[in-house]
């Protein structure tokens, strides 16, 4: 179940540019910033049931699930892997860029807290 979330988030490097890669640009009917400071930006996920995004990229992160969850992943080479998990799982995930699909028949809803990169 972990591989799985972790998937979730999995993103890979890219040459495309970041921009074009952040989910509240490409999919702003799926991802919306709930907060952000220096070191985090928290998306608000909201899915409704069957409902597909497009490729995207996520940093390293912690996602934290507000609802049951079976979606699918989409990754760029084309490989696809399904994922289920339950309401109250939070996850750790690697950066990484991916195209979520809720395959499941109610919507789903999550946290997702993206960490940004530290300086010194």
């Amino acid at each position: 179940m972990y591989r799985t979330l972790l998937l979730f988030c999995l993103l890979c490097i890219s040459a495309l540019p970041a921009a074009a890669q952040d989910p509240t640009k490409v999919d702003p009917n799926h991802y919306k910033v709930d907060s952000e400071n220096a070191q985090v930006r928290i998306l608000r996920i909201h899915y409704g049931a069957h409902e597909k995004s497009v490729m995207h990229g996520h940093p390293d992160s912690v996602a934290i699930f507000l609802t049951d969850a079976n979606g699918k992943f989409t990754y760029p080479d084309g490989r696809t892997e399904n994922f289920n998990v339950k309401a109250g799982e939070s996850k750790w995930t690697k950066a990484g860029k991916h195209l979520p699909e809720n395959v499941g028949d109610q919507p789903f809803d999550l946290f997702l807290v993206e960490l940004k990169p530290t300086r010194k």
